[in-house]
């Protein structure tokens, strides 16, 4: 299996005290989710968006997959977080294992996470949609307590 779990990238983290990554709304970098078929083989060590693996082109999903809109960060507690809408593909014949978020606008574009979708998940002719969790300390696809 390519998968193996979520992780956030190990140089998302370094990125983050060079100031590589900016989520801001209005000022912020583009990030992007890509979608990876089962022979895509990512950990926390991967540092950049690749299209080795990357699923076909189908519908409105293309090479680089979609932009994602992000929420300013907030913090609850001692945990920091972001969220990014939920974002759908149309017309799409998709099957995927699993995703990465990655920093479209920096140089290289930088990884900031591996998402696993816990195996295939598939449309056909339809719209393949990813749902981000509840935006809170707790849950939101983004955290740093």
């Amino acid at each position: 299996m390519a998968f193996s779990g979520n992780f956030m990238c190990t140089s998302f983290k370094v990125e983050l005290m060079r100031a590589v990554h900016n989520f801001t709304t209005s000022t912020g970098n583009t990030f992007k989710l890509a979608m990876y078929d089962n022979s895509a083989s990512f950990t926390a060590a991967t540092t950049a968006y690749t299209v080795t693996n990357e699923v076909a082109a189908s519908g409105s999903y293309s090479a680089g997959g979609g932009t994602l809109t992000n929420v300013t960060p907030t913090s609850t507690s001692t945990t920091a977080f972001t969220d990014f809408a939920d974002l759908s593909f149309t017309s799409a014949t998709i099957t995927a294992f699993g995703a990465m978020i990655y920093n479209d606008t920096a140089s290289g574009d930088p990884s900031v996470c591996i998402l696993d979708f816990g195996g295939s998940k598939s449309s056909s002719a339809g719209t393949f949609t990813i749902i981000f969790p509840t935006a809170d300390s707790t849950n939101a696809i983004l955290r740093i307590a």
